[in-house]
């Protein structure tokens, strides 16, 4: 249950710091962006950093544990 509550968490404040980001600097660098836009840009790139995450875990468990030969 606690390593469910820390992926949570860790998902939550990622998105919000997503969310802001999108909002402070795009705009710097001339796109203009709604705050529904920053959303689903922010649910996008959310997605991948979980699907980038779980396929890293993933190498790094099999180079831990499924490349051995004993």
């Amino acid at each position: 249950m606690a390593s469910w509550v820390e992926v949570v968490s860790n998902v939550l404040v990622g998105f919000g710091i997503n969310y802001t980001a999108n909002l402070v600097v795009l705009p710097l660098f001339g796109f203009a962006v709604s705050p529904s836009a920053a959303f689903h840009i922010g649910l996008v790139f959310t997605v991948i950093a979980l699907v980038r995450s779980y396929c890293m875990r993933r190498l790094f468990n099999w180079i831990q544990w499924g490349n051995r030969h004993e």
